[in-house]
C-alpha cells in the first residue's frame, strides 16, 4: 500500500498559520501558497527530470510535468515507463452547461477495458460538471478505478458527495493533488480538496491501486 503521508501537505497547519478571515482572502491565499508546496513535495518524489508548466482552462490551473517535451528535445532519453503527468489543479468550481467532450475521451488510448481492465475508469481530476474538461487538456485524465469514480464504494460515495458539493456551491474552491509510486501517468492515490470557509479545508485521500 502506497503511503501517502510521506508526501503529504498539513493543510490544517498552513490554515491556522493565516491571518486570513474572509473566504476571499484564504482563497487568494491557496491559490499562491500551495503551488509551490506541491512542486517542491512532487520533486522530492520524483526521481526522474521533469518540466513543470502551468495553463489555466476555464476557472482552474493545471500544474502539469511536461516529461515528453524533455524526451522531444532529447534532454532524456526515451522511456517508455515514463509518462508526462498532472502534478496538480486547482481553481473554482464552475457548473458548464456545455455537453461533455465524450468523444475526445472515447478516442484518448482506446478502449477503457481493453486496454485497462474492468476495475478502471478514464476519470477526471476535476469533473465535467463542475468546470472540467478533455477537449484539448488531456491532462485533466487519469486512469481511474472504477468503483471511487462512480461511486460505487464508501471511499467512491465521498468522492461523488465532495464533487456534488462543488458543484451545489458554485464557486467553490477546490483541488486535486495526485501522488505516484512510480514514474507513470497513473496515481497510486489522490488528495481532493474542498473549501467550505475560510478555515475549514475538507482534504480526502483516495487510493487508486
Amino acid at each position: 500500500m502506497f503511503d501517502s503521508r510521506n508526501w503529504g501537505i498539513d493543510y490544517n497547519a498552513l490554515l491556522a498559520g493565516t491571518s486570513t478571515k474572509s473566504l476571499e482572502e484564504t482563497v487568494s491565499f491557496l491559490l499562491e501558497e500551495l503551488p509551490y508546496l506541491w512542486c517542491e513535495a512532487y520533486k522530492n518524489m520524483t526521481f526522474r527530470e521533469t518540466d513543470i508548466c502551468c495553463f489555466k482552462h476555464v476557472s482552474f490551473e493545471y500544474i502539469f510535468d511536461d516529461y515528453a517535451t524533455l524526451e522531444a528535445k532529447g534532454v532524456v532519453s526515451r522511456d517508455e515507463k515514463s509518462e508526462a503527468r498532472l502534478v496538480a489543479v486547482l481553481g473554482r468550481s464552475k457548473p458548464e452547461k456545455r455537453k461533455r467532450d465524450d468523444y475526445r475521451l472515447r478516442g484518448w488510448v482506446g478502449r477503457t477495458e481493453l486496454f485497462f481492465g474492468k476495475r478502471w475508469d478514464k476519470g477526471h481530476f476535476i469533473a465535467h460538471s463542475i468546470g472540467g474538461a478533455v477537449d484539448g487538456i488531456e491532462a485533466n485524465v487519469f486512469v481511474q478505478r472504477r468503483d471511487v469514480n462512480r461511486g460505487w464504494s464508501a471511499s467512491g460515495k465521498c468522492f461523488r458527495a465532495m464533487e456534488k458539493y462543488c458543484f451545489d456551491n458554485p464557486g467553490t474552491f477546490c483541488f486535486n493533488r495526485p501522488l505516484y509510486n512510480d514514474s507513470s501517468a497513473r496515481p497510486a492515490c489522490f488528495e481532493f480538496g474542498v473549501l467550505k470557509n475560510y478555515n475549514e479545508l475538507w482534504v480526502e485521500c483516495f487510493d487508486n491501486l
